[in-house]
């Protein structure tokens, strides 16, 4: 069938679940069609809104397209769209924030409305009804499950043969809930496709698109000293044995910062070759694999871009013995993390002086993208480090703060922060030594005694002033520089 067809079976409120992991994997087509469509209505005086389901943030044709619409009526978990973000800021879009991990299986457990429909974009499909997704899974297992129809973007841009590089697994629902058997990170442990009732697959719309991935901004000179910060700290960690000298496998965020931090790994001599246990596999592990630094990559989906991933199809048989890709409820489980042992590496909008991270939220109320998986990872990590520039609009926000204006990871679990000025290493420290470490190590210098005022101020096991804890905040907002704060 066509788009247009697909998209004539959904109608206004209904609940739509969506394959892909990032702009990698994410249908098209179809969305785009629901676009169409639901501007047609809207001229026509009659509502169309639809409530999605994702993996995580996808591409252009879909959250843009449908924002741009006023076509969603929810979101959830995770999303990067700038046209989706302002009408979610705009209060217009009803979005929820939430742990990867925790999706599908909340769906299954009823906690969510059912989706109706699925739209999985696949590379293959068979007539027993063996789905192959292309570059991104996500949660379609479980929307393949649990969807009444199923509509297939069978997208030609991607081969056949990419069946191999999928591990297709359900965990059972609590109480048949057993251990899920990864022990190193490239077992192995479901199928090579996703198996649904053929009766389900409503129609076939076939395509020839690319991914909507596109480069991350450059790294520059503050990223690349992070980068360098982390593998000094790394090594370190390794000689004093805290961690094994084998390594430990890595998780990484996606962005500038988690390139400079991987090429920094990759260049470092005194690390050895290592695993990664990931979400995102995006283009600085595809070279580092060429390199033999990166010996297996467990991830959601492979967002790397276009060049790259002609890269990967070329040599498609190196490659699939090195990249397994699942859902995020097998990548982001407690569990698997906790077992091991992963060292994550996420990115801070905001930290405060006693370690806790603010993730998602730009001065406290406007949503940036979510919460993603950093939660998932950082929560069970052998050794949680986060990372961000010390600054932020040349200078005149401090990515330190007296206290986070949202709460996204709380101190006790946060071990690390790194800036370009340095590492601050919060294991079994109280309050008031984690409060030195982060401003003598981490804080831009030009912040430094704004900080160490605040905290004088302060009183209590964790030094907080009430009247102050937020001026970082008001001076921004008043005068458009976080050096200039007074205290009341």
């Amino acid at each position: 069938m066509t788009a247009e067809d697909a998209a004539s079976y959904i109608n206004n409120g209904d609940v739509v679940g969506f394959s892909g992991f990032t702009a990698a994997g994410a249908p098209k087509a179809v969305p785009q069609a629901l676009a169409r469509r639901a501007r047609n209505l809207h001229e026509n005086g009659q509502p169309f809104k639809i409530s999605i389901y994702t993996g995580a943030s996808t591409g252009f044709s879909l959250d843009s397209e449908l924002a741009n619409a006023d076509a969603i009526a929810f979101r959830t978990p995770y999303q990067s769209s700038k046209d989706l973000r302002e009408g979610i800021n705009a209060g217009r879009i009803p979005y929820v924030d939430m742990h990867l991990s925790h999706l599908a299986q909340q769906l299954r457990y009823g906690f969510l409305p059912k989706p109706k429909f699925a739209i999985i974009e696949a590379c293959d499909v068979t007539e027993y009804g063996e789905i192959v997704p292309t570059t991104g899974v996500g949660i379609s297992p479980t929307i393949c499950q649990m969807a009444d129809h199923i509509i297939i973007e069978l997208n030609h841009n991607h081969p056949t043969d990419l069946r191999g590089f999928h591990d297709i697994y359900i965990p059972a629902d609590p109480p048949q809930r057993l251990d899920i058997p990864i022990y190193k990170v490239s077992d192995r442990l479901g199928a090579l496709s996703i198996q649904v009732n053929p009766e389900k697959i409503l129609g076939i719309v076939e395509t020839n698109r690319q991914d909507e991935v596109s480069a991350f901004a450059p790294q520059d000179a503050v990223t690349d000293k992070i980068g360098e910060n982390v593998a000094e700290f790394l090594v370190t960690e390794i000689k004093a044995g805290r961690i094994p000298k084998q390594f430990l496998p890595i998780q990484s965020g996606v962005g500038n910062i988690a390139n400079a931090v991987l090429g920094a790994l990759g260049s470092n001599p005194h690390i050895p070759p290592f695993d990664m246990f990931t979400e995102v596999i995006q283009d600085a592990v595809i070279g580092l694999m060429e390199n033999e630094k990166v010996k297996f990559a467990s991830g959601c989906s492979l967002t790397i871009t276009p060049e790259q991933l002609q890269k990967v199809y070329l040599n498609k048989n190196f490659f699939r013995n090195r990249i397994g890709l699942r859902s995020q409820e097998v990548t982001n489980n407690p569990e698997v993390i906790r077992r091991l042992g992963l060292i994550t590496i996420n990115t801070a909008l905001e930290a405060d002086i006693y370690g806790n991270v603010n993730s998602t939220h730009v001065l406290g109320t406007k949503m940036m993208n979510g919460i993603g998986g950093s939660g998932d990872f950082t929560r069970n990590a052998y050794l949680s480090i986060f990372t961000a520039p010390s600054t932020a609009k040349n200078g005149a926000i401090s990515a330190i703060v007296p206290m986070v204006s949202h709460h996204d990871h709380t101190e006790h679990d946060v071990h690390i922060i790194i800036t370009e000025h340095g590492v601050a290493d919060l294991r079994g420290k109280a309050p008031v030594q984690r409060a030195m470490e982060v401003i003598d190590n981490c804080v831009d210098p030009s912040y430094r005694d704004l900080l160490k005022e605040y905290f004088a101020l302060g009183k209590g096991h964790t030094p907080h002033d009430l009247n102050n804890c937020f001026a970082f905040h008001r001076e921004f907002l008043k005068s458009g520089d976080m050096h200039n704060v007074t205290w009341r």
